[in-house]
């Protein structure tokens, strides 16, 4: 198992930015210039308001727990040895919500619960997990 790789994201010409600030530890989103909301995941135009002005701007890489699931069989031989493990929905502080990984303690999961980004190098690329605030 221990050559198996991790998935790739996929990569577009409109998400490389977002891909290229998590590889070096810094968390970037676009907002859109005519409403000022903040978009994840990155697409052309604002989903708001239609707007195309989108400008990268760096996030605070904080949030709240939306909801999550535990994982005990993956949907990838790479991560069968890490099961079982959490993945969930994280509200960040901006407004936009994005499914990651979450490094908590089951025990500790609960709606509401304040997260902050953690970078974690799996292969050869970062990747954007989250952990309990304080952590």
């Amino acid at each position: 198992m221990k050559n198996i790789s991790f998935p790739e994201p996929t990569i577009t010409p409109t998400s490389q930015p977002f891909w290229d600030k998590i590889n070096q530890q810094q968390f970037y989103l676009p907002q859109c210039q005519d409403c000022k909301k903040w978009i994840f995941y990155p697409r052309e135009h604002c989903p708001h308001c239609f707007g195309s002005e989108l400008t990268w701007k760096q996030a605070s890489g904080e949030g709240r727990l939306k909801t999550w699931s535990i994982v005990h069989r993956a949907g990838h031989p790479a991560w069968q040895e890490k099961v079982p493990y959490v993945v969930g929905i994280v509200e960040l502080e901006e407004g936009p919500s994005l499914l990651t990984h979450l490094l908590i303690d089951n025990q500790q999961l609960r709606y509401q619960l304040p997260v902050t980004i953690s970078y974690q190098q799996l292969d050869e690329r970062y990747l954007p997990f989250f952990k309990k605030k304080g952590d």
